[in-house]
């Protein structure tokens, strides 16, 4: 098991599942702050591509990434704009948001093995996938919040 699998494992047993196209994801419950609907969001000039903007919560401006942008995904329109989400994620007293297609159930992942990200993910050093947890007959990609938002260490911000 590497180290970043067994750091996710350890980092936290419930995770909050959301879809992005067909694919199942989850954060660990202890990053999520919460979930809001998505919206009044500013466009940031010369932002990364996967940057849609930012948005003001109760008195802080908050960056708001692009799920599918950020996991590598192809820019398709979600499949029910209504159940359009923004994961509110916290690490190290940041926080950013992640648009999502859907916001599914909470995980627990107490006594399941969580398996190491597929070995093609490897080739991108940025990749927030951090393991892949078996579920109802399919899987559910975890991920790394730290990496997914680039957060870095202290005074970094999400770029």
């Amino acid at each position: 098991m590497s180290a970043l699998v067994s750091a996710i494992d350890q980092g936290g047993q419930h995770w909050l599942s959301f879809r992005i196209g067909t694919q199942l994801y989850a954060a660990p419950l202890v990053d999520v702050s919460e979930v809001i609907r998505d919206g009044d969001i500013t466009p940031v000039p010369g932002a990364a591509a996967d940057l849609l903007g930012v948005r003001h919560l109760r008195g802080r401006i908050v960056p708001v990434l692009d799920g599918r942008r950020r996991l590598g995904l192809p820019a398709l329109p979600p499949v029910d704009p209504a159940t359009v989400r923004i994961v509110m994620l916290t690490h190290a007293g940041q926080l950013a948001g992640v648009q999502v297609d859907a916001v599914g159930e909470l995980l627990c992942s107490d006594g399941i093995d969580i398996a190491p990200p597929p070995p093609g993910r490897a080739s991108r050093p940025d990749d927030p996938v951090g393991g892949v947890l078996s579920w109802q007959g399919g899987f559910v990609a975890l991920l790394d919040v730290r990496q997914l938002c680039r957060f870095g260490g202290e005074g970094n911000h999400v770029a």
